[in-house]
This record gives structure tokens, sequence and C-alpha cells, in this order.
């Protein structure tokens, strides 16, 4: 299963299973993970874009050391809702992805995410050179935290429990 919807993922994380989020950068690859409860995205650190293959070996290593059991990839949708160039290298990440790992992907609209995370640096008065080591995973950790927020919300939405 290479790409599956948001509404998949109760399913797909039984089992403790943790939620990765990811921000595809031309230089990094930004990664957050999520705790066991699909409550808080954590950042973790950015992995250097060198070639696909080695991308994806060091990507793949890292969510089987932190237990996840999907990955949520941002998609960088224009303000009007088209896709351009950056959203089309997200969708190609994933389908070269997909042959390498049984891990299914679900796509985020990012939109701003990048923005809110530089913000979010700023406010915490990080240097630009720190900002710039941190964006990407700090754009992960924000796409993340919304995905974790609307699963939180379907399981709001859903029957009481007795």
């Amino acid at each position: 299963m290479a790409v599956a919807a948001i509404e998949d993922l109760p399913s797909l994380l039984a089992g403790g299973k943790a939620l990765a989020g990811l921000d595809l950068g031309d230089k990094t690859l930004g990664v957050a993970v999520s705790d066991r409860g699909l409550s808080f995205a954590h950042p973790r650190p950015v992995i250097p874009r060198k070639k696909f293959s080695l991308d994806a070996q060091a990507l793949l290593a890292l969510l089987e050391k932190e237990n996840v059991g999907a990955a949520v990839i941002g998609l960088p949708v224009n303000m009007d809702g088209s896709e351009g160039p950056r959203a089309q290298k997200s969708r190609a990440f994933v389908r070269n992805m997909a042959p390498l790992t049984d891990l299914p992907f679900v796509f985020w609209d990012e939109r701003l995410s990048t923005v809110a995370a530089e913000r979010t640096l700023i406010e915490m008065d990080f240097s630009r050179r720190k900002r710039a080591e941190k964006i990407d995973s700090a754009a992960a950790a924000f796409i993340l935290q919304g995905v974790l927020d609307r699963l939180h919300a379907l399981r709001s939405d859903g029957p009481p429990y007795a």
C-alpha cells in the first residue's frame, strides 16, 4: 500500500505504532515522529539529501527505529489549490518509496507550514543559521501535529465510548 487516506490511519497504527511526518526539502528531509498515544509531534534531526537511494535508506532506518506504522508527507499545494512542481516532487518521492517499503504514506496539504514553522523558530529566538538547520524538521512537526489534531477530531466525532 503506497498511499492511504487519513481515515485509514487508526487501523494502520494499531499496536502502539507511531506516525511520522515528513517535509521534503531540496537539501534536507525534515522528520517528526508522534508519541505512541498520537497526541504530540516531536521533531527529529533532518536527513541531509544526497541521492534518492541514500535518502530512502536513512529514512527507512529511522522510521523502523521509531516503530512507525505510517508516514504523512507534506503536499505543497499552491494557495489556489492547484499542484505545482513541488507537489509533483512529493508525489514522485512516494512513488519511488513504494517499492522499498510496505509503509503507507498519507498526503497532507501543507500550505504555509514552513511559514508557521519559521515564525515559531523566530519566536523562540533561534539565529538565522539555527533556523536554517531546523526549519524542515519544524515544518515536519507542524504537518504531523495537524494530522494528529485531525485524528483526534475524527475520534471525537465518532460514537461515544460506553
